[in-house]
């Protein structure tokens, strides 16, 4: 037997048996024995790529807004990561992945990462506890960066990071426990959630509605002051590029390996991103007959969302169809903010709570046997065309169960933290009107912003450009406005 081994091309992996929660004593053993190289190699990667997603997603949000506010969005979303980072150390990672965990959220048993080295984690025995470690905070940072959009153009920053650190520990990490832990009671259940379509789109999504609607409405919503153009779209397109890249990893590292199941991941994520791309940009030319940018991105984010879930789960053809249908119902759910008559001013629950939602649903229909067992282990019954037509009731149950939940919660939340005496949800509307950028960041994403921009006749005439550092709050300081205001439309989407 050993003359067969040493005629492999490569050293064997060793078997993990051992009963320590760390993996082993490191000083007197090689903890390196029971993983791939490859495997660790890529997860690192697929690290890197999340966390590229997150300033993306501020690129994204800044371009959307109002050039008064846009660097707050940016520093927002890249605030959170910090925060979430050192949340997800403290208590995060063990509230939701302990080996201890129950059926709704973990215990305190890997508290500061206490006892988690590198024996094999609960999502994988492919890789060690602190590589999935590092990998899922990557998730719990830009779930909280896609929710805190909400706060745009009137939301004051020190509640929202309040209200960011409160949020991770009693919405995300549950339901990330429930859903991924094999603990947890929607795992146990059945559910079908590959990289996250309730545990980050629709609790981001969820709570970004509860974030508007207790906010409440931007000044001049419903008026003319509000019928304005995203300020940059080049912006936006920057974002949109590096979400796109940056989904490889959130899609395709989700296999917590390098091998064909992560391939076909990246190959779904790939073209549902396109297609809903496509979708969205024809939807919007029917209207005004012209092949919109932001309205291509809004679109590629949709296709994006749609496929999470599914992505490890259906095959290539099936995404055609997650990028249709979410670039579809992801467009008309942006309506839904005018039936709500809530102020969701970048459509976050639009593209993610909706979008998720479809994901969710579709991966009921399409998930099949053989596409999981891509990765050579993993065994699932499938969808309905595997004809397993309980799953899209499971489907259905983990997506509402999750929505639910996190709206509730995060109106609670954020009751409870407006009644703290410094901590006020919302800005004054004297700071609303000078912007989110000069009175809570006092830096600004561009050289000046300008204090007057009026439509006068249908032509627009823009005030002298002036720096924001001396402006009086008492002159007559208006909105910006678009240049035809008979043919501005709002922008709808975040990542």
């Amino acid at each position: 037997m050993s003359d067969d081994l040493d005629a492999l091309p490569y050293v064997p992996l060793e078997v993990y048996n051992g009963t320590s929660m760390t993996g082993g004593d490191s000083l007197t053993e090689d903890l390196n024995v029971y993983y791939n190289a490859g495997d660790i190699a890529w997860m690192i990667t697929a690290t890197a790529l999340v966390l590229l997603m997150i300033p993306g997603v501020g690129f994204f949000y800044s371009g959307l807004a109002r050039r008064k506010s846009a660097l707050s969005l940016i520093w927002l979303s890249m605030a959170a990561t910090a925060l979430i980072s050192f949340q997800w150390f403290f208590w995060g990672y063990s509230l939701a992945f302990s080996h201890t965990a129950g059926k709704f959220i973990g215990d305190m048993e890997n508290f500061g990462l206490r006892n988690l080295l590198g024996a094999p984690s609960v999502g994988s025995s492919k890789i060690p506890d602190l590589l999935f470690f590092i990998y899922q905070g990557m998730f719990a940072s830009i779930t909280v960066a896609l929710a805190i959009g909400a706060a745009a153009e009137r939301g004051r920053l020190l509640p929202a990071m309040v209200f960011s650190f409160v949020w991770s520990t009693v919405v995300y990490d549950p339901i990330a426990c429930w859903t991924w832990n094999a603990s947890g009671w929607v795992f146990k259940m059945g559910g079908l959630d590959f990289a996250g379509g309730t545990p980050v789109h629709i609790s981001s999504g969820a709570a970004a509605l509860a974030y508007s609607l207790m906010l409440g409405k931007r000044r001049g919503h419903g008026t003319h002051e509000l019928n304005y153009r995203p300020h940059n779209v080049t912006q936006i397109v920057i974002g949109t590029v590096f979400l796109w890249v940056g989904w490889f990893g959130f899609n395709a590292g989700s296999a917590l390996a390098a091998n064909l199941r992560a391939i076909m991941a990246a190959v779904v994520t790939n073209l549902a991103a396109s297609v809903g791309g496509l979708t969205w940009c024809i939807l919007d030319y029917r209207l005004e007959r012209k092949w919109s940018t932001v309205g291509f991105c809004s679109g590629v984010i949709a296709g994006l969302v749609a496929i999470t879930p599914g992505s490890g789960f259906v095959p290539a053809w099936a995404a055609v169809i997650f990028g249709v249908v979410g670039g579809i119902a992801c467009n008309y759910a942006t309506k839904l903010k005018f039936l709500l008559h809530i102020d969701d001013a970048l459509d976050i629950f639009a593209i993610h709570g909706v979008g998720g939602l479809v994901g969710d649903l579709l991966t009921g229909l399409f998930a099949a046997d053989y596409i999981a067992h891509l990765d050579g282990f993993s065994e699932i019954d499938g969808g309905w065309i595997n004809h397993h037509y309980i799953q899209l009731a499971y489907q259905l149950c983990d997506g509402v169960t999750g929505m639910a939940y996190s709206f509730v919660l995060s109106c609670l939340i954020l009751f409870l933290i407006n009644l703290i005496p410094g901590l006020h949800l919302r800005a004054s509307d004297q700071e609303e009107i000078m912007g989110m950028d000069e009175t809570e960041v006092g830096e600004f994403a561009y050289d000046y912003v300008e204090v007057a921009r009026d439509v006068v006749h249908g032509v627009e005439h823009e005030a002298v450009p002036t720096h924001r550092d001396t402006p009086s709050l008492d002159d007559d300081i208006h909105e910006e406005k678009p240049a035809n205001p008979n043919a501005a439309t709002a922008a709808s989407a975040g990542p």
